[in-house]
């Protein structure tokens, strides 16, 4: 059994404009132990589906469909049911550490009142534990850094401390929103090899949300694709970057620079925009930004899945 399946997901916001439709029949699994890295441009719908699952949502936001949590809806919990996986089973690391960390709290009382909390030890055993968890993410002289406030440190270290929040308590499920963001190369890498050990010590599944496909080739088995709140593609990591099946996907793996490709070719760019999340377009959203599109795009296309589970939404026969 999966650990989460979502099965027809959808997400909308209530505006003064009228409804905004952020995700639409999303369907996805992971199994313990898995990492699933979902891609795509900025709205495409990737953290608001991990919002809605984490029943996080803003307030002029709903979700329908089902988000089935080792087999109980996360979807029709309250808070407090919500509360007794959130943190221990299920974490989260956020995109904006600044909002997500405390100002008035230090980084000690956050990280120890999780622990006590979620895993019952006490607050000398949590302390040790916060500490082990900002050396791992290489936190410089962690027993007085534990003691400072978010504003003492740096972005890339208040990252770190986010990434060091959600491994602490070992969760079976560790979502990932843009977890290397602000932080060099060389941390990046530290902080995916951490993620990679807990993956193989814990056996914890892990969502990874980013823009950057080089961090999920080197950490996730699958890729789920995402274009104006609607999943285009989804397969291994082997099938998505060299048998890609969607134009936009096609798109997405063009547009990284590459060392073995001619100067003068240049950075390869998607042309026009995301269609408006308000009123969407007919048929493939990809359309009107398709270089393949044809006659039969005006209409929806299903998602195809052949052979090997390769799953696509597109008309096209042919690899794109």
């Amino acid at each position: 059994m999966s650990l989460l399946a979502v099965r027809n997901l959808d997400v909308n916001f209530d505006t003064p404009d009228g409804e905004v439709h952020a995700v639409t029949k999303l369907n996805f699994s992971i199994s313990a132990g898995d990492a699933l890295g979902i891609v795509g441009e900025s709205g495409s719908g990737k953290t608001q589906t991990m919002m809605a699952v984490m029943g996080l949502l803003a307030e002029n936001g709903h979700a329908s469909g089902q988000a089935l949590f080792k087999g109980h809806d996360l979807l029709q919990m309250d808070t407090a049911e919500l509360n007794h996986h959130r943190g221990k089973e299920i974490a989260m690391i956020f995109q904006d550490p600044m909002t997500s960390l405390n100002p008035y709290l230090s980084i000690e009382k956050q990280m120890v009142e999780v622990v006590m909390h979620h895993q019952g030890l006490s607050k000398a055993e949590a302390r040790a534990h916060a500490l082990e968890m900002l050396s791992a993410v290489r936190i410089p002289d962690p027993e007085r850094r534990i003691r400072q406030y978010p504003h003492e440190y740096s972005g890339g270290m208040r990252q770190r401390v986010m990434v060091a929040m959600g491994l602490v308590c070992e969760p079976d499920l560790l979502i990932a929103d843009e977890p290397t963001t602000a932080l060099d190369v060389t941390v990046q890498a530290q902080i995916c090899q951490l993620m990679s050990e807990l993956r193989r010590k814990s056996n914890t599944a892990i969502i990874l949300i980013t823009h950057d496909l080089g961090v999920v080739a080197g950490l996730c088995d699958k890729v789920l694709v995402m274009y104006a709140g609607h999943p285009v593609e989804c397969g291994s990591v082997e099938q998505i970057y060299y048998r890609p099946r969607h134009p936009y996907t096609k798109g997405l793996l063009d547009s990284v620079p590459r060392l073995d490709q001619p100067e003068e070719k240049g950075l390869h760019a998607i042309p026009g925009n995301p269609p408006n999340l308000l009123s969407l377009p007919r048929g493939c959203r990809f359309r009107e930004r398709c270089p393949k599109a044809f006659a039969d795009c005006v209409e929806a296309p299903p998602m195809s899945v052949d052979s090997e589970g390769h799953a696509y939404r597109c008309f096209l026969d042919e690899p794109a």
